[in-house]
């Protein structure tokens, strides 16, 4: 068990992955990490979801090609039958093929195998704040992905004359800066108020919405037009 740092419980870790040797690395990696504490590791999605339900981890770091039940319908089960764990999913593949599928079924976060032990805590503790835990780069190709689809099945917004489903300015400039890839304490320090304000104001919008995360936020705005698709 590691050591959590001042003022922080311990995040409790399932490591899925079929691979015995990383297994095994990702463990002892982050067993000598403070802020986490490996409750349980897993050698396919069948026993990640077994291991789910017996020990209620707050984050499961999953990777994707297993055999048996691989990363994504683990994903999917384990989001549907066990809420209150978050998954993040850790893996060599960094391709969309991978990436989306992975996201749709509920993943959080998403980092490739050569993210650093200290990346690795910080995502897992990001998405048990309400953040993303995305790699940059993923994070912009979500962002794409996202805006192409909208573009081409929603007509063109030159924007709302005023805020949507009763959002009020503040929750609507939060909810911009969600599909802007801005995470929690970058909203705080942007509109210059609390991290515990900002959660207050994405609880707010996502009951509003009825968007359940931060993807489902970030097609929200653009179907909306309260964002423009990036260019370049």
């Amino acid at each position: 068990m590691t050591e959590a740092e001042p003022g922080r419980t311990p995040a409790r870790v399932v490591v899925a992955d079929d691979q015995t040797v990383v297994r095994e690395g990702i463990v002892m990696l982050l067993g000598l990490l403070p802020g986490v504490e490996v409750v349980g590791a897993a050698g396919d999605g069948e026993e990640a979801v077994r291991l789910v339900a017996e020990l209620a981890p707050d984050v499961v770091l999953m990777d994707l090609r297993m055999p048996r039940c691989d990363g994504v319908e683990a994903t999917r089960r384990i989001r549907s039958e066990h809420p209150g764990t978050q998954v993040v999913v850790l893996t060599t593949y960094a391709d969309d093929a991978s990436v989306f599928p992975a996201l749709r079924a509920g993943a959080r976060g998403y980092l490739t195998k050569d993210a650093g032990g200290d990346e690795i805590v910080r995502a897992v503790h990001g998405v048990l704040s309400g953040d993303a835990g995305l790699a940059p780069s993923i994070q912009r190709r979500l962002l794409e992905r996202l805006s192409e689809s909208e573009s081409e099945s929603q007509p063109r917004h030159t924007g709302p004359t005023e805020p949507p489903d009763g959002l009020t300015a503040r929750e609507t400039e939060v909810l911009v800066l969600i599909a802007e890839g801005l995470n929690n304490t970058q909203i705080a320090s942007r509109l210059q108020v609390s991290t515990a304000t900002v959660k207050t104001h994405i609880n707010n919008l996502f009951a509003k919405t009825g968007v359940k995360d931060r993807a489902q936020a970030v097609r929200y705005a653009y179907g909306k037009g309260l964002v423009r698709p990036p260019r370049g």
